[in-house]
């Protein structure tokens, strides 16, 4: 079986990049807005580029490749100008660290990395998601993404729990599935204390806030539901496990304090 990783246009003028075994019937349901996800709201959109591969692993790793690619890098393989690909493989790629409101990745700028998404899957409560809000502002982050929140959104419970960060409830955007959520990040980590029999490096909060801002690209940190983290094939979007070396007899830490634990280390190193 034949696998595709291709690229689509979409009316704002960003690039939205995915894979998929059966490349007609992916892009008619971007087209007619049956994905819930990124290019939902973004219609109509336009398949500029695509290419086969011949396993889902290789599609999956051109994918993340050309995510974290800048705009023209981007437009170069869309044109076929495989000179300023080259060129432009030779140039560091400068990220803007202002807006934050969108998901789609702030391929040029001025700066250096963007700030990170903090990505909520599956939450049960209204409240956590506002008190997890207000741990995101207290340290200057406002790209909050939802996954299938258990009971909606928006959810009137999470503006209290927010204690004024409205601005960050405001911009949360909300996906079907973590894929979308985070298909515009190259650089995805995992919070969980248990690694679910995968290979995959370990690293403390600290490493990680300190590796984001090194990171050329946007940065996604995942967050499970309050009482059962996250799943195996989610963790396996990550490209890294972050875990808190708490106290092993007690390893119980509810999602804002999460949150806030990423979001300080993240701070330090800006």
């Amino acid at each position: 079986m034949d696998f595709y990783t291709y690229m689509l246009r979409c009316s704002d003028g960003h690039y939205y990049v995915g894979h998929t075994d059966d490349l007609d019937a992916r892009i008619a349901q971007h087209q007619a807005g049956a994905l819930a996800g990124y290019t939902q709201k973004r219609r109509p959109v336009e398949l500029v580029w695509s290419d086969r591969f011949p396993d889902r692993d290789q599609a999956f790793t051109v994918e993340r490749q050309i995510k974290g690619w800048s705009r023209a890098k981007k437009e170069a393989l869309i044109r076929g100008d495989w000179e300023a690909l080259r060129s432009l493989a030779r140039k560091p790629v400068l990220r803007y660290a202002g807006s934050t409101s969108s998901p789609a990745t702030q391929d040029e700028g001025k700066g250096g990395s963007t700030t990170p998404a903090i990505v909520l899957v599956r939450p049960q409560l209204g409240e956590n998601i506002g008190k997890a809000a207000r741990a995101m502002l207290n340290f200057g982050l406002t790209d909050l993404r939802l996954v299938s929140p258990r009971d909606g959104w928006p959810n009137p419970s999470a503006g209290p729990a927010a204690s004024g960060a409205d601005v960050v409830l405001e911009k949360a955007q909300l996906f079907d599935s973590v894929a979308d959520a985070v298909a515009d990040c190259p650089h995805v980590y995992a919070t969980t204390v248990r690694k679910r029999g995968l290979v995959m490096p370990v690293i403390s909060p600290e490493e990680a806030g300190r590796e984001v801002q090194r990171n050329d690209g946007r940065s996604a940190f995942l967050f499970g539901a309050e009482r059962s983290g996250l799943e195996t094939d989610e963790v396996a979007l990550a490209g890294k496990i972050v875990t808190v070396p708490i106290n092993p007899e007690f390893r119980s830490l509810n999602l804002a304090q999460a949150v806030i634990l990423i979001a300080y280390e993240w701070s330090k190193h800006r």
